[in-house]
């Protein structure tokens, strides 16, 4: 089991990097809020999970140990797999996730990728009790529909970004230096767009 890597960021993808430690390379899959703030040439240290198939061997990494540990737990929820997981974290912020754990929103639950109905209501009964809930009850749970799955407007932009095929290296850059003009996912998305548009 690894269960960390540390060395510099040697290339970044849509939804990996790869991290050289010691002259080999290893592929991590991480969440947009991981993806986002690695920087080629940096050295970073993520925390990992392994996982092992019969066809494949794969490293999923994260930068806090925050979502390091949400990730564990939801790949304890009977029919959340990694992939899945994964994609919850890249969709969702940790503490918005736990706000509608904790206040039974499987409404929220069912706008991440991956995630029915049933799988919602598996997920809420299994992690109530363990995700914290007191801190997230205190939150208002108005304030996460409103700000769709609860990730920042820049990480919802980014991952839309990188959805339309655009890299993570080009979009963090510009998604950066418009937040500030744009308060919704829609007007920042809609700058962006026009901005990478007419550098290509």
């Amino acid at each position: 089991m690894i269960g960390y890597v540390k060395g510099k960021v040697t290339h970044i993808f849509s939804g990996s990097a790869f991290i050289d430690v010691h002259g080999v390379g290893y592929r991590v899959y991480v969440p947009v809020s991981t993806l986002s703030r690695l920087t080629l040439g940096e050295e970073e240290l993520l925390f990992t999970y392994m996982n092992v198939r019969e066809d494949a061997v794969v490293l999923y990494g994260f930068l806090t140990q925050d979502e390091y540990e949400l990730f564990m737990l939801l790949i304890g929820v009977n029919g959340v797999g990694p992939k899945v997981a994964n994609g919850i974290l890249s969709a969702s912020g940790t503490d918005a996730f736990r706000l509608a754990v904790a206040n039974k929103d499987s409404h929220i639950l069912t706008k991440l990728p991956g995630i029915g109905k049933k799988t919602a209501e598996r997920i809420i009964l299994e992690l109530q009790d363990k995700i914290g809930a007191s801190d997230a009850a205190a939150g208002d749970t108005a304030a996460v529909t409103a700000a769709g799955t609860g990730a920042t407007v820049e990480d919802e932009v980014t991952a839309a970004l990188v959805g339309l095929g655009y890299s993570v290296h080009e979009t963090v850059p510009v998604v950066e230096r418009l937040r500030g003009s744009h308060a919704t996912v829609e007007d920042l998305l809609k700058a962006c767009l026009r901005d990478l548009g007419t550098g290509r």
